[in-house]
């Protein structure tokens, strides 16, 4: 798990800190956390995803011929965590372009790769992807959204939830339930759906902190052209499967990501809170939030290092989703120091901000529990019941 970096990748590296170092500006920093509610923030970012794009450091792990640069797993790990330390803001479509492309490109017509990935990766079109129902939040196999062929059209009928910018999207990749006979997993296809269709209701969800990340989409029969179905008939979980394994080393922002939150909360406290880190009981969960960060470092490379040494996918994905789980819980015991130590007025606003949206760091993107079964089955081969 000892990563050594060939000179090509230093090259890599170096060229993109001089690249973030010209472009980067304060205020997109500034920016980056306020693209939910915030239109003006939203547009200024999506300016940047196009600065990028054009730079061609916006999806380098995507092949050349898409766009991106071919990057090796090296060079995606180097450019996670150069980004991330920098406080670039992610790309408004990180959930298309880290999940969604992988399936266009590896599933699509010539025509969907050459005309939705460019707009993508520009956030030209914002996207976002239909899995989580009302009663199928991590487990997809459990949906229950309708597609129903007639002609030479899907007709939709279902709910979608804590969909990530849906009332914002352009663009959904749709999960729904195509054979009803079928088991679970084989009954499910992915088609690519044109939010403006007639017969879809989108509702932002309003969070704890204010923020409308999320909506919720109703099909009311919604008639998709067949010809947007995504990879076969009924094969929706090989797509979902593909969409799941495209970044090889997307983990690398998780530690980074509370390497860089950790700093700025020290900063904070030295500045706004007189006095508490001379307190012991702050130096310790201090400490002990570093300790775990650096466990997670060590996770997370673990998982990349199965990636670069041939390792399989499911290694590679167990040590993934136990990443995650630690990831989840590191951000949670920082919000809550934060708030504990700063309060909420003021300069400390971020903060808890942080500490009302922390509390979906062990349900997004998969809970806990569902994380922590995998990692008893895959890893520590534990039976199911």
């Amino acid at each position: 798990m000892d990563f050594t970096y060939p000179a090509e990748v230093e090259k890599f590296r170096t060229e993109l800190r001089d690249w973030l170092s010209a472009n980067l500006t304060a205020e997109l920093i500034a920016a980056r956390r306020a693209a939910g509610h915030d239109d003006a923030a939203f547009e200024q970012q999506r300016a940047w995803n196009r600065t990028m794009a054009d730079a061609g450091w916006a999806a380098v792990s995507w092949p050349r011929e898409y766009g991106g640069r071919g990057a090796t797993v090296l060079e995606q790990l180097v450019y996670t965590e150069e980004t991330t330390r920098a406080r670039a803001p992610l790309p408004l479509n990180v959930i298309g372009m880290n999940n969604i492309a992988p399936a266009i490109m590896h599933y699509g017509t010539e025509t969907q790769k050459t005309t939705l990935l460019p707009r993508m990766m520009r956030a030209d079109d914002i996207w976002c992807q239909g899995m989580s129902e009302p009663e199928a939040g991590s487990d997809l196999a459990a949906l229950r959204t309708r597609a129903v062929r007639e002609g030479d059209d899907f007709v939709v009928n279902g709910q979608k939830i804590w969909t990530s910018l849906g009332h914002r999207a352009k663009w959904c990749q749709l999960y729904v339930r195509t054979d009803p006979e079928a088991p679970k997993h084989k009954g499910i296809s992915c088609l690519i759906v044109d939010m403006g269709l007639p017969g879809i209701e989108v509702r932002p969800l309003v969070t704890l902190n204010g923020d409308t990340d999320f909506a919720e989409i109703f099909f009311h029969d919604v008639r998709v052209p067949a010809d947007a179905l995504l990879g076969p008939l009924n094969g929706g979980w090989q797509v979902a499967t593909t969409t799941l394994s495209h970044e090889r080393a997307g983990a690398a922002r998780l530690y980074a990501e509370m390497q860089v939150r950790l700093e700025e909360l020290v900063d904070d406290i030295r500045r706004g809170a007189r006095g508490s880190l001379d307190d012991p009981v702050t130096l310790r969960r201090l400490g002990e939030i570093a300790v775990r960060i650096k466990y997670l470092e060590v996770l997370c490379q673990r998982s990349i290092s199965a990636t670069l040494h041939g390792g399989s996918d499911g290694a590679a994905f167990s040590s993934a989703s136990l990443a995650k789980t630690v990831w989840g819980e590191i951000g949670q015991e920082l919000a809550a120091l934060a708030f504990d130590v700063l309060g909420t007025r003021g300069d400390n606003a971020a903060w808890a901000n942080y500490r009302l949206t922390s509390r979906s760091l062990t349900i997004a993107g998969g809970t806990t529990q569902i994380n922590k079964n995998i990692t008893a089955q895959r890893v520590l081969g534990l039976p199911r019941a």
